[in-house]
């Protein structure tokens, strides 16, 4: 039997490499809000191909007296205007003036706009949804693990490998916005909450075997019979989690710039879930049930 959980030091490793990055960049530079957040103003103008680039556009908004603009140009020359909050009186001078820099009758896609009374309350519901979901899911795996030794060690390692995951979220958030300024929105915090969802699915999976094994085998080390459940369960979760990731790598390459930022997360949200459930949330269950806290890092054979 291949000594998967003995690995367990390595997969710690590996996380921190993922999360410690980006989480610096987060503390450093912070997460780049979208409007949602922060409120203000999106506009998303359509426009001709010709002389159609970013600082061009820019220039015009900023003749108005919107200092803080960003611009970003999708594959249907759909210009994207993010700047403090718009009036329409505002809008119509702005998309006038686009019109006669680039020569065209400009087409408005979208305009919308959210005060940054509503941009803090998103924040902190958002913040409030994820510690709530949690609690709750400590709860029902403390209760549904009820008759096995030690259920409260079943449940709170389930919520840190769902602490892990919102973790790598963030991280690729930080990152990516340093990187392609890419925003974090409504539509990131509902890729979140999936995210955290499936997550502790996969990870109930792997503790249920476990339990199952525990009631068979009783003389077995404990990490033995970790070790075992975690190979039997671990075709059926890639497996699962696989046909989610193909589904949203197609709408990554098809769906168009607007679903783009969403369904990256999503995808490296589940990649994240997967490998939490099973490297990450069953080896810290065999860490707490030897008592290696102090050891964390130290190698145990299984035998």
């Amino acid at each position: 039997m291949f000594d998967f959980l003995g690995k367990r030091k390595w997969f710690f490793l590996f996380s921190s490499l993922i999360i410690i990055p980006g989480i610096i960049l987060m503390f450093v530079f912070g997460l780049r809000l979208g409007i949602d957040f922060t409120g203000g103003t999106r506009l998303e103008v359509k426009l001709p191909d010709a002389q159609l680039t970013t600082a061009k556009v820019e220039n015009v908004v900023r003749e108005y007296g919107f200092q803080s603009v960003l611009v970003q140009l999708t594959e249907d020359n759909v210009a994207i205007i993010r700047t403090q909050a718009m009036t329409d009186p505002q809008k119509v001078e702005v998309v006038s003036a686009l019109g006669k820099a680039f020569a065209t009758e400009p087409q408005i896609m979208l305009f919308d706009s959210v005060g940054p009374t509503v941009g803090r309350e998103i924040a902190l519901r958002a913040v409030g949804a994820v510690a709530i979901a949690a609690i709750a899911i400590a709860l029902y795996i403390i209760f549904a693990f009820r008759k096995v030794s030690n259920p409260v060690r079943y449940g709170l390692s389930a919520v840190a490998a769902l602490i892990h995951d919102v973790l790598v979220v963030l991280s690729f958030a930080a990152i990516t916005g340093r990187l392609f300024h890419w925003e974090v929105d409504a539509l990131f915090v509902t890729a979140a909450l999936t995210v955290v969802g499936f997550s502790v699915h996969d990870t109930i999976v792997n503790f249920d075997r476990i339990r199952e094994n525990l009631l068979y085998d009783r003389r077995s080390d404990f990490e033995v019979v970790a070790n075992r459940s975690v190979l039997q369960s671990l075709t059926r979760s890639i497996n699962t989690q696989l046909t989610a990731v193909l589904a949203l790598l197609a709408v990554v390459l098809f769906g168009g710039d607007t679903l783009r930022t969403f369904t990256m997360t999503m995808m490296v949200g589940l990649l994240s879930g997967t490998y939490s459930s099973i490297c990450i949330a069953v080896p810290l269950l065999v860490v707490w049930e030897k008592n290696e806290w102090g050891s964390i890092f130290g190698k145990k054979k299984v035998s």
